[in-house]
């Protein structure tokens, strides 16, 4: 074999390796059912959940917990996932910027003593580009 046929093997397993590893790390998408399931079989694999925050009759979010002065790294609120399952999430990190804006909350992390705790959050706040209904004058 020539030399450069063998650098060609060597770099083709290096990005297999690399591919088979990051895809270990990759995470599902899961309900609260699911993820407590997994708790209980000591799976405590990262998974992501997505939901919606909880919030009352007037549009208040219910449940959220965030005081800077006491703790900055401590934010607790309620999430609803996708079949309306409530469950409490613990961040312990800063509250996101406008949370309380947010339509969609995609939370990653898993289940850890009856609460989610988790490592990331990502936000789907409304869009500034929504189309507007243009009205002509003649």
């Amino acid at each position: 074999m020539k030399k450069s046929h063998i650098i060609g093997m060597i770099v083709i397993a290096m990005a297999i390796g690399i591919i088979m590893s990051t895809a270990g790390d990759a995470s599902t998408y899961v309900s609260f059912g699911e993820a407590i399931e997994r708790a209980k079989d000591g799976d405590d694999t990262k998974v992501h959940v997505v939901g919606r925050l909880k919030k009352d009759a007037q549009g208040h979010i219910v449940g959220m917990q965030y005081d800077p002065t006491r703790d900055p790294n401590y934010f607790t609120f309620t999430l609803v996932d996708t079949n309306r399952v409530e469950q409490r999430v613990v961040y312990f990190q800063p509250k996101p910027q406008d949370f309380e804006r947010s339509e969609q909350v995609v939370i990653t992390g898993n289940m850890q003593n009856q609460v989610f705790v988790a490592d990331k959050i990502l936000l789907k706040c409304p869009s500034k580009y929504v189309e507007k209904e243009v009205t002509a004058s003649l």
